[in-house]
C-alpha cells in the first residue's frame, strides 16, 4: 500500500520492522522501483538478493523489455531457473512491444518445443507479432493453434485477430470474427469502427459509432479525426462538444483534430474555449498541439495569438516553425515570415514553399525568384509545389525566360511527367504568349485534370485561338473522364465571347446547371454579358443583367459600359454609367469608359466633366504602362515617367533617335 501510494518515510519504517531478508518484501521492493523508472536500484536489489523465485524473475524481466533494455533482459531470461509460462510470456510480450518481432516469433517457438503451452496474453503478442510481419501464413498457423488450445473465444485473443486481419487489409474476416465473437468490448468496437474509417465508408463508421454499447477516447477521436479530414468540420466540432460533455478526457490527436476543424470554420471563439481545455490538461507546450493552435489563430486572422501559441512550445520542430511562418504569410505579413524564416534552424522543403506561397498569394514576383534561388544554393530539393509556385510567378509576369530556365531544371530533376507541373508550364507559356509550346507539353501530358484542361482552354482563349480552344473543350467531353468545374466553364464562356460565337456560347452557358450541375456564378454571368455587349446585343445584354438572379458585379456593368463605348449608345452608357457609380464610389473603371464613350462621339464637355467628378470623388486610374524583361529583370514605364534609375540616358536616346527620324 505504501509502495503504491509512493510514501518513502513510511515504507522505510516498515522495512525496520523486519528483521532480515523477506522474499515478498524484495519482489514488492524490485516491482515498485522498475515502476517509478529506478532501474539500477531493481537491478542491484535483484542482484543483492540471497533467494529469488518465479515472480522476482519475471518482474525484473518485465521490467528491463518495458524500458527498452533488451539485451539486459534477455540475459537474465536466459539464467532464470524457473521457465514457467508467466517469464517466457513476459520475454515473448515484451520483444513485440520493442519491435523485434521476429525474436518474439522464435522465442515462442522455443516455449512450444519445451512443452509450455501458451495462454491468452502470450496468444494476443504473437498476433500482434504476425501482424506487424505482415506474415499471413504464419498467422494461420497460430490461429489453428489458438482453436487446438481452445482460445478462439477468448476477448483479448479475437481482438488481436481482428486487429492482425485489419493489418492485412482482410476486412471479411475481421467482420467475421467480430460477428461471431460471444462478448465484445470497448477495444472490438474501436477496432471495426477504425476498419470502417480507413476503408473511406464514413457512413457505416458512424453507424457503428452510434451502436457501441460504450466508448472510449479512441473511438471518439477517431470519429472527430475521420469527419475533420472528410470536410464535415461543423459534425467534427459538435462530436468533440459531446465528448466533453460525456467526461472523456481528449488525447493529443483529438484536440489537433477539431483545432483543424475549427481552423476550417475559423470559428476563432470556440478555438479559445478549445484552447482553455488544453491549458487545462497542460498539453499547450506540445509540438503537436502547438503547432496546431498557431494555425488555428493564424488562419483567424489572430497571428498575435498564434505567435503567443508558437512562443509557448516547449521543444519547436520544422512543423511549428512552417505553421507560424505560413501563418505571416497568410495574413500578409512578409516581412515577419522572412524574419522567422531565417530563424529556423534546420529548413525543410515546407519551409521553403510556404514562405514562396506567401509572396506569391500577394504577387511580391521578385521576392519569389529570390529565396528559389537560395533554396537551390541551399542544397534544398524542390518540389513539384516549388515548381508549380515558381512557374505561376513567371506566367503572372510574362517571363518566358526565366520560365524556360525552370522548365529545363524540372526536366532534370525528373518532374517533366508530373502532372502539376505540367499544368503550370501549360499556363506559363499560354501566358508568356507562346502558344505551340503550351500546346506540345499539353500534347505529351501521360495524364490530365480539370485544371489542365482549363489552363490549356483559357491559354488558348486569351492568345486569340478561341476556335481552337472550343476545340479542346470538345476534346475534353469525349474523354468523359471527369465533369467540367467552375472555373473550365468560365474558360469556355471566355473563349465563344472572344471569338463572337455569342449563341453556342449562350448555349454552353444554358447547360452548366442543365447538363453539368454547375451553379453558375457572378463570374459566369458577366461573361455572358460581356459576350452580348461586344457583339453589339446591348440591349439584350443589359436586360440580361437585369434578370439576373443574384447582385451584377461591378465588371458585369463595365462590360455593357465598353460595348456602349464601341457602338457608341450615349443613353444606354449614361444610365450604366449611373448604375457603376451607385455600386462602386471607388470604382474609376466606369468613369474612365464613360468619358471614353463622350470622347469617341466629340463630347469634349463631357469628357472634362466626368475627368472632374473622379477627382471630385478623389477617384484615380491606375495608369497604363509597358515593360520589358533584359537578363531577367524586369523594367517598368509608365507615360512621362521618370522614375526608372536610367530615364535620363533612354530619354536621351529617344530624343538623338527623334532628331535622326527628323533629318531623313
Amino acid at each position: 500500500m505504501y509502495l503504491k501510494s509512493g510514501k518513502p518515510n513510511d515504507i522505510n519504517q516498515m522495512l525496520k520492522e523486519f528483521d532480515g531478508f523477506n522474499l515478498v518484501v524484495h519482489n514488492c521492493l524490485i516491482s515498485a522501483n522498475l515502476e517509478w523508472g529506478k532501474l539500477e536500484e531493481a537491478r542491484q536489489l535483484f542482484d543483492e538478493m540471497p533467494e529469488r523465485n518465479e515472480v522476482s524473475w519475471t518482474a525484473i524481466i518485465s521490467g528491463l523489455l518495458r524500458y527498452g533494455r533488451v539485451e539486459e533482459a534477455i540475459w537474465y531470461f536466459e539464467r532464470n531457473p524457473f521457465p514457467s509460462l508467466f517469464s517466457w510470456t513476459a520475454a515473448i510480450s515484451g520483444l513485440v512491444q520493442n519491435g523485434l518481432s521476429v525474436k518474439a516469433m522464435k522465442l515462442f517457438v522455443e516455449m512450444l518445443q519445451s512443452g509450455v503451452l501458451p495462454n491468452n496474453v502470450t496468444l494476443t503478442s504473437v498476433i500482434r507479432a504476425c501482424g506487424e510481419l505482415s506474415d499471413f501464413n504464419l498467422g494461420m498457423c497460430v490461429l489453428g493453434l489458438i482453436v487446438k488450445v481452445g482460445f478462439e473465444h477468448d476477448l483479448s485473443v479475437s481482438n488481436s485477430l481482428i486487429t492482425f486481419n485489419l493489418r492485412l487489409n482482410d476486412t471479411v474476416s475481421a467482420m467475421t470474427i467480430f460477428n461471431r465473437m460471444q462478448s465484445k468490448d470497448v477495444v472490438s468496437w474501436t477496432a471495426i469502427l477504425d476498419m470502417y474509417v480507413q476503408i473511406g465508408q464514413l457512413a457505416e463508421a458512424r453507424r457503428v459509432f452510434d451502436e457501441m454499447p460504450e466508448r472510449n477516447e479512441v473511438s471518439w477521436s477517431t470519429m472527430i479525426s475521420r469527419y475533420s479530414q472528410s470536410g464535415d468540420a461543423e459534425e467534427a466540432v459538435n462530436l468533440f462538444i459531446h465528448m466533453v460533455q460525456q467526461g472523456f478526457k481528449p488525447n493529443k490527436s483529438c484536440f489537433a483534430s477539431v483545432l483543424s476543424a475549427l481552423a476550417s470554420l475559423e470559428a476563432s471563439v470556440m478555438g479559445k474555449i478549445v484552447h482553455g481545455h488544453i491549458l487545462k490538461f497542460g498539453m499547450e507546450r506540445d509540438a503537436f498541439i502547438g503547432s496546431s493552435l498557431v494555425d488555428l489563430y493564424c488562419k483567424c486572422g489572430g497571428t498575435k495569438d498564434g505567435r503567443v501559441a508558437f512562443d509557448s512550445i516547449l521543444e519547436k520542430n520544422v512543423v511549428c516553425w512552417n505553421s507560424m511562418v505560413g501563418g505571416y504569410s497568410l495574413n500578409n505579413q512578409l516581412e515577419e515570415a522572412k524574419e522567422l524564416f531565417d530563424k529556423i534552424p534546420r529548413k525543410d522543403n515546407i519551409s521553403w514553399n510556404s514562405l514562396i506561397t506567401g509572396y506569391l498569394e500577394y504577387e511580391k514576383f521578385d521576392e519569389i525568384f529570390e529565396v528559389f534561388s537560395d533554396m537551390l544554393l541551399s542544397g534544398e530539393r524542390p518540389s513539384k509545389s516549388t515548381f508549380s509556385s515558381v512557374l505561376c510567378a513567371c506566367a503572372s509576369l510574362a517571363s518566358l525566360e526565366r520560365g524556360k530556365n525552370l522548365h529545363g531544371k524540372a526536366i532534370k530533376l525528373g518532374f517533366h511527367s508530373d502532372i502539376f507541373v505540367d499544368t503550370a508550364l501549360v499556363d506559363m507559356y499560354a501566358k508568356s504568349g507562346d502558344v505551340e509550346s503550351s500546346k506540345k507539353i499539353f500534347k505529351r501530358m501521360p495524364k490530365r485534370n480539370e485544371i489542365s484542361w482549363t489552363a490549356m482552354i483559357q491559354g488558348l482563349a486569351e492568345n486569340g485561338f478561341a476556335e481552337e480552344a472550343l476545340a479542346v473543350f470538345e476534346e475534353f467531353e469525349q474523354t468523359k473522364s471527369f465533369a467540367p468545374n467552375e472555373l473550365l466553364m468560365l474558360a469556355v464562356l471566355f473563349a465563344c465571347s472572344h471569338c463572337g460565337l455569342v449563341d453556342k456560347g449562350l448555349y454552353y452557358f444554358n447547360s452548366m446547371e442543365k447538363v453539368y450541375h454547375i451553379q453558375s456564378n457572378d463570374r459566369h454571368y458577366t461573361c455572358v454579358v460581356d459576350m452580348l455587349s461586344r457583339s453589339g446585343r446591348l440591349s439584350e445584354a443589359e436586360k440580361f443583367i437585369l434578370d439576373m438572379p443574384c447582385e451584377p458585379e461591378v465588371q458585369a456593368w463595365a462590360a455593357l459600359l465598353s460595348g456602349c463605348k464601341t457602338y457608341r449608345n450615349e443613353r444606354m452608357a449614361e444610365r450604366v454609367a449611373e448604375k457603376i457609380s451607385e455600386l462602386a464610389e471607388k470604382n474609376p473603371g466606369g468613369y474612365v469608359l464613360l468619358s471614353n464613350v463622350y470622347a469617341s462621339a466629340g463630347r469634349w464637355l463631357d469628357v472634362l466633366h466626368m475627368r472632374k467628378l473622379m477627382k471630385e470623388k478623389g477617384l484615380k486610374k491606375s495608369g497604363g504602362y509597358s515593360w520589358i524583361e533584359v537578363r531577367n529583370q524586369p523594367h517598368f514605364f509608365y507615360s512621362q515617367d521618370g522614375s526608372h534609375n536610367e530615364s535620363s540616358e533612354i530619354y536621351g536616346l529617344l530624343e538623338l533617335m527623334r532628331s535622326e527620324m527628323v533629318l531623313k
